[in-house]
């Protein structure tokens, strides 16, 4: 089973930059995309060969949500955590399985001058209580942009951004929190290196020079950490400031779709 997840920062510009034959591909078993930026599924997407949901920010036009895409209807979909406040920026998104609940997430920013980061906080809290009562039935494959960079690998620049959004001690604290509890990021099995990241700002030509952070992350239970066969970035895909990434699982898990 092979899974995609993108901050695609807008569907409608992927789609105009090449997503199309991404999808056409048919590779991939579900696709996961954050911040969306639309109210409604393109018709591009329609009369594929998957099965599309989306969760739309409720707020305001434009802003945020997410999009799943499976090729198998899954048993249920679960809109939203649970808290109004989270929920209508639209960045949860839940697909359940026959043998793990599949979670699209698009982490709030802190932005800057870190004026959002209690919100940001409490959405990790909130997020994170929500997987562990999915997990009480169900293995939990979490995938996103975390908008957190976990250690000084995953930054190109620590020391200059120490304290700075996405990089404090306090969101990176929680996601380890996160991994104590059970969980894996399935990148780390496969590479233990820096110089590999997920996003780059627009300015400066970060991307060409490769200043970037690692923020995007196939999170998953301890349950399935054997059935992980390859975890990757795919920095070689364009369109967005954030790179695909993508997560395998054995054939254990393709008995699922």
């Amino acid at each position: 089973m092979l899974l995609l997840s993108w901050n695609v920062n807008g569907i409608r510009s992927a789609i105009k930059k090449g997503f199309l034959k991404l999808l056409e591909s048919n590779r991939y078993d579900a696709i996961l995309l954050q911040e969306v930026k639309s109210d409604y599924i393109p018709l591009e997407l329609s009369g594929t060969a998957y099965q599309t949901y989306i969760f739309p920010a409720r707020i305001k036009k434009g802003y945020s949500g997410t999009v799943s895409l499976s090729h198998v209807k899954p048993l249920s979909v679960i809109y939203g955590i649970g808290e109004k406040k989270f929920d209508e920026e639209g960045r949860v998104l839940t697909l359940e399985f026959e043998d793990f609940y599949l979670i699209n997430a698009y982490f709030p920013n802190s932005r800057h001058g870190l004026t959002r980061i209690g919100f940001k906080l409490e959405f990790d809290s909130k997020i994170l209580a929500f997987a562990e009562n999915l997990r009480k039935k169900k293995p939990i494959v979490m995938c996103g942009d975390f908008n957190v960079a976990h250690e000084e690998i995953d930054i190109a620049r620590p020391k200059e951004n120490k304290d700075n959004a996405g990089f404090t001690k306090e969101e990176r604290d929680w996601l380890t929190s996160l991994l104590e509890l059970g969980y894996v990021d399935s990148y780390r099995l496969f590479e233990s290196g820096g110089g590999h990241y997920t996003w780059w700002a627009y300015r400066t030509n970060a991307r060409q020079r490769n200043i970037g952070w690692r923020i995007d992350y196939f999170i998953v239970s301890d349950e399935l950490t054997k059935r992980i066969s390859s975890a990757d970035i795919m920095d070689k895909i364009k369109g967005s400031d954030h790179a695909p990434i993508s997560l395998e699982l054995d054939n254990g898990a393709h008995q699922t779709l």
